[in-house]
């Protein structure tokens, strides 16, 4: 028995509650997490878990191991680190959660990143919403704006640019907004991120206007907001890369350029864990140095 690998795919599933969670987050079959697990409990002669069909909860000998399997791994880990620091590679599956324009963004530049690291491979899941990170095996999400989750690791790694925009089909025939109140009289399309998405903050350099809204269209992807802006539909709010190639071509007009939308930070946020896995760290090098390429995303100027 591999023990090393037993204490991980235990402290998995303690932390995660479910076999199928740890199983996906160890890139396993939920059946090999468990025998591995059963196994640990043979070597150990005592039972770690109690297992009904329906329910999982550590016994009082689970609790207690805890702990001490933590300083193992992590011992472990910090060994071959020390071992293999010059010329490591990562390997191993990354699981990123990021809203649309990033996820695309990071996609375009993604190439690199694997051809350094031949046995890494990585999850791109597109998402608007926070999400469960230990429930659903995640290593690391995107997040914009403030993190109330003081559980997990927060990490600013830039903000947001954004522009308010509108096809010129849309704007023909009427009149341009040129302040946050006069958007009453537009039509709106509504980009749902997170909460109600019927609130707009525009900034003038020294105050902030929030307006709100009320659109007849709304979306929970940047991706389909852009579409609509671009079919016509209305006025958006839509992140600078996803906007500015259609800025400059003509087939968007960035409307109200004094009353530019409000920046955000953009936050990694990871599970409260003292030794992150080399594929973790490597992936989250990454997203910082991509961001960094980008001057919209770098400074929180907004210059």
């Amino acid at each position: 028995m591999d023990i090393v690998s037993a204490l991980r795919a235990f402290l998995r599933v303690a932390e995660t509650g479910s076999f199928s969670a740890a199983a996906v987050d160890r890139g396993l079959t939920q059946p090999a997490v468990s025998r591995q697990v059963s196994a640990l409990e043979a070597h150990l002669n005592t039972r770690l878990l109690h297992r009904t069909t329906s329910a999982m909860a550590l016994t009082a000998e689970g609790e207690r191991i805890i702990p001490m399997a933590r300083k193992v791994v992590e011992a472990v880990d910090a060994l071959g680190e020390t071992a293999c620091a010059e010329g490591a590679t990562a390997s191993g599956k990354v699981r990123l959660t990021l809203p649309a324009p990033l996820g695309l963004y990071v996609s375009d530049r993604l190439a690199g990143l694997l051809e350094c690291h031949p046995g890494l491979s990585v999850e791109l899941i597109f998402r608007e919403e926070p999400s469960d990170l230990v429930g659903e095996g995640i290593d690391l999400e995107v997040r914009l704006g403030t993190v109330a989750d003081s559980s997990l690791m927060c990490r600013r790694i830039g903000w947001t640019t954004a522009f308010l925009v509108a096809a010129p089909s849309y704007l023909e025939g009427r009149t341009v907004p040129e302040t946050p109140n006069d958007l009453s009289a537009h039509e709106c399309i509504c980009y749902n991120r997170a909460g109600d998405g019927r609130s707009w903050s525009f900034s003038n350099g020294a105050d902030e206007v929030v307006v709100r809204i009320a659109p007849r269209l709304i979306a929970n992807n940047a991706v389909a907001v852009h579409r609509a802006a671009l079919a016509g539909s209305g006025l958006a709010v839509l992140s600078h890369i996803l906007a500015c190639p259609d800025m400059e071509t003509g087939r968007l007009v960035n409307v109200m350029p004094d009353y530019p939308p409000t920046r955000l930070p953009i936050n990694v946020v990871y599970p409260s864990r003292r030794n992150m896995p080399l594929r973790v760290r490597t992936a989250l090098d990454f997203l910082v140095d991509a961001v960094r390429e980008d001057p919209l995303m770098a400074s929180s100027s907004a210059s």
